[in-house]
């Protein structure tokens, strides 16, 4: 039997790294054949002298040079540069695209893999809170399936095998770290804070994301084109414990859930063997060491992103790019200590309110919208 050949497009980040682990647990089933990077060279030179994968690409070009010359003993081709990530994932023997870039700079490759007619695992949810109907179109026009790698949309996409019949997604979120604060609490807010996160373990953008509630926006967003409902039959439930990742209530009543620990590699190993299940060493749950499931609605008062993102999804049309844009923005400006934890949401709102509204789908509409959103948020930014 051959190995299926994996392209890991973000491979030293949290998915990118847990996808290697689940990769080397079923070394006789899947093979790392392309490693990318952006800025962490040191770890992919280390991914790539452990797994020697028939290419790696660094992103950013400054770093090839010591890319290049850290792999030059190993049977390895070395690229970078952008256009690089596009060119590569059309290698013929690339079988299963795994997109876990994080932010807007997965959607170009991820487009480019579509075309080259290869299976697409999504764990970059911004491709499709940005370009949601592109990306569902040349899916159907290329024939291709994109698997869902996000906890709670694989948890979906489980209980949806063989039924379809939709009336409800119930997509749990933990809460994030602040669910119990005040208004004048969230105002002090630390980005040692929000970098805590209670339940999952996630680079910092995508931490960030979930402590202000944009992280379940963008989830919202994106379960909308991968199951095809619209936004008011997407309801987010807060469920601190993470133990249900995501229910669906179908037209009879019955809800199905899919449970399991928090850990990633478990919807990343089920995206690269569907419709197949492996066994793994991953922990189990332990239902005797529960003492509660609990379940609150979210404050969409208090975390306005959310709000903002059913807003943006609501609209339409360029709108949850415009969103995307102005929420890659102001969480670097947090991170960075240049604004407040609480104007995060207020830059995203100033940002959809001034940006110019469009139903045009295309990709030179999105890279356009992508552009102004953040020239227009960055300036928000004293």
């Amino acid at each position: 039997m051959n190995r299926k050949r994996i392209a890991i497009l973000g491979s030293t980040g949290s998915i990118g790294t847990q996808a290697l682990q689940v990769i080397e647990e079923h070394s006789d089933l899947y093979e790392a054949y392309l490693l990318t990077a952006n800025n962490s060279v040191e770890q992919l030179i280390a991914q790539a002298r452990k797994f020697v994968p028939a290419t790696v690409v660094i992103a950013n070009e400054n770093h090839y040079r010591k890319v290049q010359d850290a792999l030059s003993d190993l049977p390895i081709k070395v690229y970078a540069g952008e256009d690089a990530l596009c060119q590569v994932v059309q290698d013929d023997n690339v079988d299963i695209v795994l997109a876990s870039m994080v932010g807007f700079a997965g959607l170009r490759p991820t487009i480019s893999a579509i075309k080259a007619k290869k299976v697409i695992a999504l764990a970059n949810k911004e491709t499709l809170v940005v370009a949601g109907e592109l990306i569902n179109n040349l899916a159907a026009e290329y024939q291709v399936p994109i698997l869902p790698v996000d906890s709670e949309h694989s948890a979906i996409f489980q209980c949806l095998e063989p039924c379809n019949r939709i009336e409800k997604i119930l997509l749990t979120c933990s809460g994030g770290p602040f669910r119990m604060f005040t208004p004048e609490q969230l105002k002090m807010v630390t980005k040692n804070d929000a970098l805590a996160h209670p339940t999952w373990n996630m680079g910092a953008k995508i931490t960030i994301d979930s402590a202000t509630l944009m992280n379940k926006g963008f989830e919202v967003i994106e379960a909308k084109w991968l199951f095809g409902v619209t936004p008011e039959r997407i309801q987010v439930v807060v469920h601190p414990q993470s133990v249900i990742h995501s229910m669906v209530q179908f037209e009879d009543g019955a809800v199905k859930a899919q449970l399991g620990v928090p850990d990633m590699r478990l919807p990343i190993q089920y995206a690269f063997s569907f419709p197949k299940r492996l066994k793994s060493s991953f922990d189990r749950v332990d239902f005797f060491k529960m003492n509660a499931l609990t379940f609150e609605q979210p404050d969409t008062q208090k975390f306005r992103c959310l709000a903002l993102a059913y807003e943006a999804l609501g609209q339409g049309g360029n709108m949850p790019c415009i969103v995307n844009a102005a929420n890659e923005i102001a969480n670097r400006a947090f991170i960075d200590d240049r604004i407040s934890f609480t104007q995060i949401s207020d830059i995203i709102e100033q940002t959809m309110l001034h940006v110019k509204f469009t139903k045009d789908c295309s990709l030179e509409t999105y890279l356009e919208t992508d552009s102004i959103a953040r020239r227009y948020a960055a300036g928000l930014i004293k």
